[in-house]
């Protein structure tokens, strides 16, 4: 049977649990079982920007204003009808929040393919990649869950440090970082500093939150949201994955024309995404929307197809095995238990040392 989960674009809280029958793949088509899937605050960013960076076309549904969230996922290729692809396969991917999806193998090798399906061709590529796993090494095959929760957030992480990089650090003295609990957050002040940034990394975040940030080790200084404006006045980059218009606005009155760079990465505070993008102009530099693929593409055409999320991969590994006793891991089945920790996510209220996988297979 076909599960699905839909939520509604214009309030993400409304969600409807969609079932069915098993599509049957057709020609040069497969069918592949969602095994699983990460559900993190990344899923939430998303949907938040779904409308601005067209997540929410990925996998459209029949009616408005419903959407399917997208999530990175493990699958099994259940039937197929495209050449070279075997059922039993693996892929690692961007799926729905779903049980099944059908989808069209293109152009292909050993190592993966894009979905072909009309209607994802203008969409950016590095979410239209699978990987077929069995050509990984042994190493990467044995870290499923984990490089489903950690590794889209960590190689966000990872290209946000190279674009800093890539830009001299925008010539700054000191690196703040919002929301500096989340996965995204703590791998950015890893990877700027395994850059090799010389300057102080702060990161932001709450109360409840303060403790772990510090554990990490990740950060020179951890700042409650409420003592933003005693964070030093230096020439700064902020790395805005919170997306609390609130906050940045008290650090861009602090620190005013010494706010060199600010860049909207996340939505942790997703209902406010939105006045992310207006508003009353701030002092310093004016807030940028970062988007991976536009730094990836760089890279790419630098470096050669791929260097670039090679060296990401083998970053993440490595800062995952550095940060493994920190971490805290949980697996989930069912539509009630999906639907209750993406209310969760919505309300903030899963740490980012939580790691949760979830699964809409049926019971067996």
């Amino acid at each position: 049977m076909l599960t699905e989960m839909w939520v509604d674009r214009t309030d993400y809280h409304h969600t409807r649990v969609v079932q069915g029958d098993l599509p049957t793949p057709g020609e040069g088509e497969i069918l592949v079982a969602i095994d699983k899937f990460a559900m993190t605050a990344n899923n939430v960013t998303y949907a938040a920007s779904g409308d601005m960076f067209g997540y929410w076309q990925f996998y459209p549904t029949t009616e408005d204003p419903w959407g399917k969230v997208t999530v990175w996922g493990i699958g099994e290729v259940l039937a197929s009808h495209a050449e070279g692809i075997a059922v039993g396969e693996r892929l690692y991917g961007f799926f729905p929040m779903a049980s099944h999806v059908v989808m069209e193998p293109g152009e292909s090798s050993e190592k993966g393919f894009a979905d072909a399906m009309p209607h994802r061709s203008e969409l950016p590529g590095l979410y239209n990649y699978y990987a077929r796993t069995k050509s990984e090494s042994v190493q990467l095959q044995a870290l499923e869950d984990q490089r489903c929760i950690f590794f889209p957030l960590f190689m966000t992480g990872y290209v946000i440090a190279d674009l800093l990089l890539d830009n001299d650090w925008f010539g700054v003295k000191q690196v703040v970082i919002g929301s500096a609990s989340s996965k995204t957050g703590f791998s950015t002040a890893a990877f700027i500093r395994a850059a090799g940034f010389e300057g102080t990394l702060v990161g932001l975040t709450s109360d409840q939150n303060v403790a772990f940030s510090e554990a990490l080790g990740c950060y020179d200084r951890v700042v409650r949201y409420v003592e933003v404006e005693s964070i030093a006045s230096e020439p700064s980059t902020y790395i805005d994955i919170a997306g609390d218009v609130a906050v940045r606005s008290r650090l861009h009155h602090s620190l005013q024309n010494k706010v060199a760079q600010t860049l909207l990465v996340g939505a942790t505070h997703w209902d406010q995404f939105g006045q992310s993008m207006g508003g009353e102009p701030l002092p310093g530099s004016e807030p940028q929307v970062f988007f991976a693929p536009a730094q990836i593409e760089k890279r790419d055409g630098e470096w050669g197809r791929g260097v670039m999320m090679g060296k990401a991969y083998a970053a993440s590994i490595e800062l995952l095995s550095q940060l493994a006793p920190t971490l805290l891991m949980e697996s989930h089945k069912g539509a009630e238990a999906c639907d209750a920790i993406w209310q969760s996510l919505l309300r903030n209220q899963v740490s980012g040392q939580r790691g949760v996988i979830m699964s809409l297979q049926a019971e067996a």
